[in-house]
């Protein structure tokens, strides 16, 4: 079984790195109907449709290209690359809106921008 370290991850959008990332999450929904007839006594269902959502953690940087575009009702490419970003290295990629966007200021911390969105199309899960 192999794992990896988290400083392994990488986020890309348009193709370019994003600078500064902390952490990501990618999460993947699918929707099902009851399809049971009467008189069977367990449920069954069909697959109905997909979606995915993903929130992207980082430290504040307004020189970086990647961030500056990471607006709300931006409709985006991006890439999520877990394992980092070389040949055969796992990868999910897609088209999504960004959504929300907070930014977090501590007297004795780093500043934090989080970024939230909503997938539209289909994810791939593919490698790089």
């Amino acid at each position: 079984m192999a794992t990896h370290h988290g400083k392994e991850g990488v986020v890309t959008i348009g193709g370019t790195t994003l600078g500064n990332a902390t952490g990501f999450t990618v999460d993947t929904t699918h929707d099902v109907v009851e399809d049971t007839a009467l008189g069977n006594s367990m449920k069954s269902f069909l697959v109905g449709r997909g979606t995915y959502t993903f929130t992207i953690d980082m430290n504040f940087d307004e020189t970086d290209s990647g961030q500056t575009t990471l607006v709300q009702g931006a409709e985006l490419t991006f890439a999520f690359l877990p394992e980092g970003n070389e040949s055969g290295d796992r990868k999910f990629s897609g088209t999504g809106i960004v959504t929300g966007m907070s930014v977090g200021v501590t007297l004795d911390g780093v500043t934090t921008r989080t970024v939230s969105g909503q997938g539209t199309g289909g994810l791939t899960i593919g490698t790089v």
